[in-house]
């Protein structure tokens, strides 16, 4: 029995034509062979499996090949090549940073690349996870990196560049390798099933290329494990399964449900969902990428960043045209907003069955309205209680007892009830509401006759008046500034009775008056202020009421008063504290050069 050999290791790439996904690294080091300008340092840098240590096995074989081909390619069947293909080449050395990461270590393949190569032209040292180098060793590979023997190349691979020195960097001819495509790792994936004989359909090929992620050798990876399981035959289903992937069937039938608002139904095709043993945090994340799909296919433009199965791809077009652009995005914040805090939640299933509520009544929360060119979203809200519109019949009866104001006919309105301030007297209800013209003094009475309810009346709007609601400012003093700095004096000796904190904040702020209505408190900083707005409510009543301006206002503002400004003392130095000493008594440095004392600065 022969012993297997993974797909990874058995299938990959000898030469830079059967690189997958990488020809703009492959063409250019082609070019160079075939130009004969190699740099001495090369540094590939990339993600995980794309082929960064295999293109440079590929170009340490290729620059030592007897007889390289036109397209600069290996033979294959000179000796130079055979060695390599079999492990035994003299000129190539591979070294795992990962595991020898110290000094020693690079100090020992410094003192090999001393030695001249026996057959060939180039010695290739190729460092794996270059990144985990320690700063020491980084540091003693410099000088070699930077000018090392003709006959030695360097070749420095990483998956986190970011990590490597600058000194480094600079020294190195740098290629970024890129995530292989899907459709790229499909063809690969396909290729390989056939040499293998293995019976495979396109979709279950994409659901691996789609996990893999970009990387060539965990695709591998999942295909050796899938026709493990299957025994040789590749299926959708036997795929999804066997990734623990929710087939895409089942958003379908949310989305569905969610826009007919059915939510026993999403209710139990979560349950099934549920039973079939998938986390709830899968469901959330699979729902939000089905949801981005849906508002990537609404756009021809960027349709080609569907990354879906192909024979998905009609029914995302179709269903993204029955949704609206606000109810996809909505759902993305919801599904987001659940995810993030599914780790918290103690309950797991009821956090992702109240995401799924959410979802469900969504199109019924949300209206989608046009404000100019824009759009906005407007939450719906229950519709406001309504109230019997009546009119008040005329009164035109007169009483005995009754002032000039109740004899004149009060005319109908009609009344519309924004807001208003309900009062009880008498038993009788009074309504206060503010009419578009003036205050109109409503009295809602079962006996619009008796005399004690318009005597009711009177009283209110007597108050109001006293209240300055008729107020034009021919009632109200003016400001003036003895007695508003009296009224100020006076409310600070009120503070000092009640012990109140703030007391030295008032006496040190200043007025300033704007005009005859408005003045300014004048603070020095930040704590003063808020010392003075805290008291707001109450001075402003009682400035209001001693001065007998109802249209009083007042800004607390600050401004630095210079006069108060800190100036910091410098800390001098031990050399300045001596040279200051110094100057004031020389004698002090005659003494220091005829002693010839030193300072320990």
């Amino acid at each position: 029995m022969d012993k297997f050999i993974v797909s990874a290791r058995k299938y990959r790439p000898q030469d830079f034509a059967t690189v997958v996904g990488q020809s703009h690294i492959t063409t250019t080091l082609k070019n160079a062979i075939k130009n004969n300008q190699l740099a001495h340092a090369f540094l590939f840098c990339g993600p995980r499996g794309v082929g960064k240590t295999t293109c440079a096995r590929i170009l340490a074989k290729t620059i030592n090949c007897e007889n390289p081909t036109k397209d600069g390619e290996a033979c294959n069947e000179c000796n130079s090549c055979k060695a390599f293909n079999d492990g035994v080449s003299l000129n190539y050395f591979e070294l795992d940073a990962a595991s020898n990461n110290s000094v020693d270590d690079i100090r020992e393949l410094v003192n090999q690349v001393r030695f001249v190569p026996q057959s060939g032209r180039y010695k290739v040292y190729v460092i794996d996870e270059v990144h985990m180098l320690s700063s020491s060793a980084f540091n003693a590979f410099l000088k070699t990196l930077e000018e090392p023997p003709p006959y030695a190349i360097f070749i420095l691979a990483t998956t986190e560049k970011h990590k490597i020195l600058p000194t480094i960097l600079s020294r190195c001819q740098i290629f970024d390798f890129k995530r292989i495509s899907i459709n790229d790792t499909v063809e690969h994936l396909r290729e390989i099933c056939d040499k293998e004989e293995i019976k495979s359909d396109k979709a279950s090929l994409q659901v691996i290329a789609q996990k893999s992620e970009g990387c060539m050798r965990d695709a591998l990876s999942i295909l050796d494990k899938i026709v493990s399981f299957t025994n040789g035959e590749l299926n959708y289903n036997t795929t999804l399964e066997h990734l623990n992937i929710l087939d895409d069937e089942y958003y379908f039938k949310l989305i569905d449900y969610m826009l007919q608002q059915n939510l026993s139904e999403a209710m139990l095709l979560f349950d099934e969902i549920n039973r079939k043993g998938f986390e709830g945090d899968l469901v959330l994340n699979g729902f939000a990428e089905f949801i981005r799909n849906l508002l990537v296919s609404k756009d021809e433009k960027v349709v080609s960043l569907l990354d879906v199965v192909e024979s998905f791809k009609d029914k995302y077009i179709e269903i993204a045209k029955k949704v609206s652009p606000v109810f996809l995005v909505s759902s993305l914040n919801i599904l987001n907003d659940a995810e993030i805090n599914y780790k918290a939640a103690r309950n797991k299933r009821l956090h992702v069955e109240l995401a799924i509520i959410k979802l469900c009544y969504l199109k019924q929360a949300i209206e989608l309205t046009m404000e100019g060119d824009t759009l906005s979203k407007k939450k719906i809200v229950d519709a406001p209680l309504t109230f019997r519109i009546s009119v008040i019949k005329p009164f035109n009866k007169t009483m005995k007892g009754e002032t000039e104001n109740a004899r004149r006919k009060t005319p109908g309105v009609k009344l519309t009830i924004e807001s208003g301030l309900w009062t009880k007297e008498n038993t009788s209800k009074t309504l206060v509401t503010e009419d578009t013209a003036d205050y109109a003094h409503l009295s809602a009475s079962k006996n619009p006759s008796s005399g004690s309810k318009l005597v009711a009346l009177e009283k209110i709007r007597k108050q109001f008046r006293n209240n300055g609601g008729e107020a034009n400012g021919s009632n109200n003093h003016p400001l003036q500034p003895d007695f508003l700095q009296k009224a100020w004096s006076d409310y600070i000796q009120s503070l000092k009775h009640a012990k109140h904190p703030a007391v030295p904040s008032f006496e040190r702020s200043f007025l300033r008056i704007k005009d005859a209505n408005s003045f300014e408190v004048v603070c020095t900083n930040n704590l003063e202020q808020k010392f003075i707005e805290r008291e707001r409510n109450r001075l402003f009543s009682y400035l209001q009421q001693h001065l007998q301006n109802m249209l009083l206002q007042y800004n607390v503002i600050i401004e630095e008063n210079p006069a108060e400004v800190v100036t910091h003392e410098v800390s001098l130095t031990a050399r300045q504290q001596f040279q200051k000493m110094a100057e004031q008594y020389p004698l002090l440095k005659e003494l220091k050069d005829r002693l010839g004392l030193e300072l320990d600065f």
